[in-house]
């Protein structure tokens, strides 16, 4: 099930849209001003960000700049009240990915919704390499060297989760949204024990991991830096 973030100060648009989003089989997380709703933004980790532009505390365009400076790249819909078009391209050059003008249509919305969701999971690998590993979304499956190491449906999707996001600090929230979703009771020495046991069966030595760093105070942080610099130099040496 697929998440949704809804970011509107109007409490009866701020129902409706959340109704019609369950509705059509989204999960929903909403918030009514920006303050609120960046945090769940960063913390929660959503597909897609529905996104009013006249918000109390930090206004839509504030929210969209700080999102995409976090280097979060889910999909962003503007509502805006405005049809200057002054407007719609400053949000846009902040990193919306589309526009709907008040009124709308919510058919028109969940059908733009929907496009820019199935886009990104297009756009997403079927496979992440890293090393000798290969995670393969498809099938479920990581192997190494062809052999197939056996993970959990919880590893499997904290392993996901990494990879989708190397190189960057993890919070123990931002995980705990992101792999196991809001309302779960998992607490941070859970998913310390999860690390853990994956770290038992991608690292060589997981006394002195190689890809899942721990980082002091915050959580945890997946290095591909070092590929990622050997990679650039093949590049270039070819």
């Amino acid at each position: 099930m697929q998440t949704v973030l809804i970011i509107e100060d109007d409490a009866t648009m701020l129902r409706g849209l959340k109704d019609n989003f369950e509705y059509a089989g989204y999960r929903v997380r909403a918030a009514s001003d920006g303050e609120a709703g960046l945090e769940l933004a960063v913390n929660g980790a959503p597909d897609l960000i529905i996104l009013d532009l006249m918000l109390p505390k930090i206004n839509g365009y504030e929210v969209c700049r700080l999102v995409r400076k976090e280097r979060l790249e889910m999909p962003i819909i503007m509502l805006t009240a405005k049809s200057d078009e002054s407007d719609i391209v400053l949000g846009l050059s902040l990193g919306a990915d589309d526009y709907v003008t008040k009124p709308f249509s919510i058919k028109e919305l969940l059908a733009r919704s929907e496009v820019l969701l199935r886009r990104r999971a297009q756009t997403e690998p079927v496979q992440y390499r890293f090393g000798d590993y290969e995670l393969d979304l498809g099938a479920r499956r990581l192997c190494c060297k062809g052999k197939r190491i056996d993970l959990s449906p919880k590893e499997f999707n904290l392993l996901h989760f990494f990879l989708k996001n190397p190189n960057r600090a993890l919070t123990r929230d931002q995980i705990l949204n992101g792999v196991w979703g809001y309302g779960c009771y998992v607490t941070p020495r859970s998913i310390d024990r999860f690390v853990t046991t994956l770290r038992g069966k991608i690292e060589a030595n997981p006394r002195k991991p190689r890809y899942i760093q721990t980082v002091r105070e915050i959580g945890y942080l997946f290095d591909l830096a070092e590929e990622a610099a050997a990679g650039e130099r093949k590049k270039r040496a070819s």
